[in-house]
């Protein structure tokens, strides 16, 4: 009960704060997100706008928040459904026009039925209009309208408002510094993640399918009550070199190394994981070779999320370590400052070394400030995912090809040392084998 009414502060904070970034004069209009159709007539699973959430915590399709700052009558209103007995039997329970107000702190709710007819109304007046054009066609469309029907009636007296502006800027920067109750869903999610992995890493073994591991990831963030935040990646062997293989339907076999990158959703909050071993629970010693490469990239990058330094240390951090290491496997060769320099690395270690993390998996925020990285401050969540591929050809010793390595934790950026919200998942050699022995 606490927490509901804690995150109900925030959320008002956060409300408030948005409305003194956009200045009186100004309107602000976020819809949900739609529902999406996967075939014909049925529907994926509803996931909410990211920023509609960031706002409300309403989960509901067909909703739309304006917030009107300075406004005396209500600044913050809510357009939603109205119950609906007959919809409610086919279809799931809805908040309802009556209970919005009270259920959301909205000082106003109208049938989202009834926008056309007032929220041109809402618009009349306002210098300023702050929307995230390029989302939804359809509703950006409804918005020009309704602005079209206001330049129509200009001529009476109509105030018609002068700028359009993205929303993404302000919200999108508040959104980048997690609070503490955010950091307490993170870690909730996080700890949901790190149970799937070892879920899956206890079951693993020659014989076993992809989707196999991937069933068992799944069904460790349903019984915890979360979801996947982002169809989970189960690569053996070569398919551990695909960044972004969703098949997970190739057999498991005896002498491969699979990679899993995963994670579990909670509250809307993500988790991201990765976690590479080997199938039958024994590391060769080419496998420990090039894994252990990866894991002191790793921890070398997680060692610059401090606060001063920039979005860019820990990415530098890693590509020290991944190129030092391409060398000492044979597959590079020559100064590791002038191969760093003209990127030699970037055929086997082609992708930065994290993003932010939160309400999005990729979650929003810049990286640069003013053309330079973003300098790392308390509240900040990222990920540190260092790799390395080594795909069969000629460039790459027998021994290591197709071996695709990643081991990625969630970190949080914090006064004094990192906080890395993955560590209960094992990643030392030591660690991986001690678990797929026990299990």
């Amino acid at each position: 009960m606490q927490d509901t009414i804690t995150l109900r502060r925030e959320r008002a904070r956060r409300r408030k704060n948005l409305m003194n970034a956009i200045g009186k004069g100004s309107i602000a209009i976020i819809p949900s997100a739609p529902v999406k159709m996967r075939s014909k007539d049925t529907d994926y699973k509803y996931r909410q706008d990211s920023d509609f959430y960031y706002l409300t915590g309403f989960d509901e399709p067909e909703s739309v928040v304006v917030l009107i700052a300075g406004r005396r009558a209500a600044e913050y209103i809510i357009f939603c459904r109205e119950s609906d007995k007959l919809m409610e039997t086919w279809n799931g329970r809805r908040l309802g026009v009556d209970q919005a107000p009270e259920v959301l702190d909205a000082d106003d709710a109208f049938p989202i039925d009834d926008i056309d007819d007032i929220l041109p109304g809402l618009l009349e007046g306002r210098e300023r209009v702050y929307y995230s054009m390029g989302r939804e066609t359809l509703f950006d469309n409804r918005i020009i309208g309704w602005i079209n029907q206001l330049k129509a009636k200009s001529g009476s007296g109509a105030s018609v408002p002068s700028e359009f502006i993205s929303l993404d800027f302000h919200l999108h920067d508040m959104r980048l510094i997690k609070s503490r109750s955010e950091l307490s869903l993170l870690r909730k999610a996080a700890k949901i993640s790190a149970e799937g992995h070892v879920a899956a890493m206890k079951i693993c073994a020659p014989g076993k399918m992809e989707y196999e591991l991937e069933a068992e990831l799944i069904a460790e963030y349903r019984r915890n009550g979360a979801d996947h935040s982002f169809l989970p990646i189960v690569g053996g062997g070569a398919n551990g070199c695909i960044l972004h293989y969703t098949e997970n339907c190739d057999e498991l076999h005896d002498g491969q190394m699979v990679l899993v990158d995963s994670g579990a959703e909670w509250q809307c909050y993500a988790g991201d994981i990765t976690r590479t071993y080997p199938v039958n629970g024994m590391f060769t010693d080419a496998q420990r070779e090039v894994y252990e490469i990866v894991l002191e990239a790793n921890l070398a990058a997680i060692a610059k999320v401090v606060v001063g330094n920039h979005w860019n240390d820990p990415h530098d951090a890693a590509v020290k370590v991944i190129t030092r290491g391409l060398v000492k496997l044979g597959i590079l060769k020559g100064d590791v400052k002038k191969l760093i320099k003209d990127a030699a690395y970037r055929p086997y270690y082609m992708h930065r070394t994290g993003h932010w993390l939160g309400i999005d998996v990729h979650d929003v925020g810049e990286y640069k400030v003013d053309g330079k990285p973003r300098l790392l401050e308390p509240g900040m969540v990222l990920t540190i995912e260092p790799g390395l591929y080594l795909p069969a050809q000629r460039s790459v010793p027998k021994a290591y090809r197709d071996i695709g390595i990643r081991v990625e934790d969630d970190v949080v950026v914090t006064a004094d040392e990192p906080e890395v919200l993955t560590h209960s998942v094992p990643k030392s050699v030591e660690e991986i084998e001690a678990l797929m022995r026990s299990a």
